[in-house]
């Protein structure tokens, strides 16, 4: 049985997404942010970054999110949710999980943790307001990923869908919604009518109304 340690919300959304969909058996452990339990000495042993999601799989303790995605797709390649090997989508498979990781998301993190990047409060409201800026940039190219597509992938759902959901839902409160880019707003419908999304939504207590 796997074990994840998340918290509502969190970077942690996209492996609960995959657990669920793929039927595995899982444990949900409930690290709480609110008391900073992510930093204490216990959680540091399985996770020195302090940071949500762990994966517990037998011997094995993984963090950071993308590298949890991945290690499950591929320990479940038959549920489909990573092109297989050979396959011309695998590579972009990886391209695409990647930006999501490296340039949405840490646009993301920047844009919402302003006050970890500058020493000088006043540079605070500058720094969110570009980030703003740059965010929508990283929108607009998965917009125009999505043209004529179900999923970033083609006509298939991938882990990749997944984890853009999560960041999408992140997204909801800069300045330039994902809900205001066209291909996005029926791409975020579709996607949070799909059962597992509802699911796992449900069980997070995420509110799902703004794509309605």
């Amino acid at each position: 049985m796997y074990k994840l340690y998340y918290y509502p919300n969190n970077a942690s959304l996209a492996p609960h997404f995959l657990l669920h969909e793929m039927k595995l058996e899982y444990e949900l452990l409930l690290v709480d942010r609110k008391s900073n339990e992510q930093k204490s000495s216990e959680y540091l042993k399985l996770n020195p970054a302090g940071r949500i999601p762990t994966l517990i799989d037998g011997e094995i303790t993984l963090f950071e999110s993308p590298a949890i995605c991945i290690h499950l797709c591929e320990q479940h390649p038959e549920k489909g949710l990573i092109p297989p090997l050979g396959s011309q989508a695998r590579p972009m498979f990886f391209q695409w999980l990647t930006y999501l990781n490296n340039t949405l998301q840490a646009e993301l993190m920047v844009r919402y943790y302003p006050h970890k990047h500058t020493t000088a409060e006043s540079a605070i409201p500058a720094i969110a307001e570009a980030q703003d800026e740059r965010i929508a940039e990283s929108l607009l190219i998965i917009d125009e990923a999505l043209t004529d597509k179900q999923y970033l992938l083609g006509d298939k759902i991938s882990a990749c869908d997944f984890f853009l959901f999560m960041l999408l839902k992140w997204s909801l409160g800069v300045k330039k919604s994902p809900m205001s880019f066209p291909h996005l707003n029926a791409y975020l419908k579709r996607l949070a009518q799909y059962p597992t999304i509802r699911e796992v939504c449900e069980f997070e207590k995420i509110d799902l109304r703004p794509f309605e």
